[in-house]
């Protein structure tokens, strides 16, 4: 792979995307709320459906298939009808934008706030994580002396971590330039105490927040009308795990640039509907009983790992990308350090 090229072309998809959101900014913010505003937008949105087909790099175009093709486009629906985060529109363009692309939830720092800083334990867990990602990465050059499963639980404790500091990493700007607050996305996903707990208050809370007014609020609404408010939220609860797993297999794609087998969705469907049944039981039950948290916690970790194991994981190991990962790592750490020794030599 010809990093330098890889580089340019990621320039110039960004360079791209922030010119669409410039133009959703100045002239589809003018417009009407509605089909007139969305009208508008559709073609930005197809334009960041393409521009990751463009990198070849699945370091590069993961994230931003991620923060393109679902994270902004989904943004741009709610806001073609007036909804939060992108509505109404922010000040400043730059807000805007970072807003719009960037898996960020914002909040507005007071006057009072003389400490605006994070406190020095996330500090602390994020050097940790960073560490135990790096040896990870070294553990590929082990490969052939592991067993398979084991290989595969490290690869689901390395693509955890790889999640987690990109979300981190790319927040950075806008708490640094922006002095916002920004919320955390991920809430120590490995101390959920039920699959619910998992995936609605610790697991990728950005695709959460923005999940829930896209799918999981207007299909309770109309489940409402069908089935009483008693019972709405549950096809709710299970559309939304399925426009995610159909959204996971679109961004596996990006990755791979093959068909889909369609198991990560299932592997969605599959939790969409254990979650159901968790609250419906819930709801049934109410206080009356209950499993300690000592043991519902580890339950719902371990069904999350092992249905992964099973649907999630398979089609990425299956096509290599994780050994693509540790490779392009180390192609572009080759790279960073010839063109520092070219400046400091030439």
């Amino acid at each position: 792979m010809d990093m330098e090229m890889e580089l340019k072309r990621y320039v110039k998809v960004w360079v791209l995307a922030t010119t669409c959101l410039c133009y959703c900014y100045y002239v589809a913010a003018r417009l009407p709320k509605g089909a007139l505003r969305l009208l508008s937008i559709l073609p930005v949105i197809y334009i960041f459906i393409i521009l990751p087909i463009t990198l070849t790099s699945v370091s590069l175009c993961g994230p931003t298939a991620f923060f393109l093709v679902w994270l902004a486009n989904f943004k741009l629906l709610l806001f073609s009808f007036g909804q939060a985060p992108l509505s109404p529109p922010p000040p400043k363009l730059f807000h805007f934008i970072s807003l719009a692309c960037l898996p960020i939830k914002l909040v507005q720092r007071t006057d009072n706030d003389n400490n605006p800083s994070p406190s020095f334990m996330p500090r602390l867990l994020l050097v940790i994580k960073t560490f135990v990602l790096l040896l990870l990465l070294h553990v590929h050059n082990y490969r052939q002396f592991i067993h398979p499963y084991v290989f595969l639980s490290l690869y689901c404790l390395e693509m955890y971590l790889q999640i987690e500091l990109v979300l981190a990493i790319s927040a950075i700007p806008a708490r640094a330039l922006f002095r916002f607050e920004i919320e955390p996305q991920f809430n120590e996903p490995y101390l959920a105490t039920s699959l619910q707990d998992f995936w609605g208050h610790r697991w990728n809370l950005m695709v959460t927040s923005i999940l829930r007014p896209t799918v999981y609020y207007p299909v309770s609404e109309f489940s409402k009308r069908l089935i009483g408010p008693k019972w709405a939220s549950l096809p709710g609860v299970v559309a939304t795990f399925v426009v995610s797993g159909l959204m996971h297999e679109v961004i596996f794609f990006y990755l791979t640039r093959v068909s889909p087998t369609w198991e990560v969705t299932w592997f969605f469907i599959l939790h969409g509907i254990c979650v159901a049944m968790e609250v419906a039981l819930k709801k049934m039950v109410k206080d009356r009983w209950q499993l300690h948290r000592a043991i519902s916690g580890p339950l719902a970790v371990s069904f999350a790992g092992v249905t992964g194991f099973w649907l999630f994981f398979p089609q990425l190991t299956r096509n290599r990308v994780d050994d693509q990962v540790v490779w392009e790592c180390y192609i572009l750490l080759n790279f960073i350090k010839h063109k520092v020794s070219s400046f400091f030599i030439g």
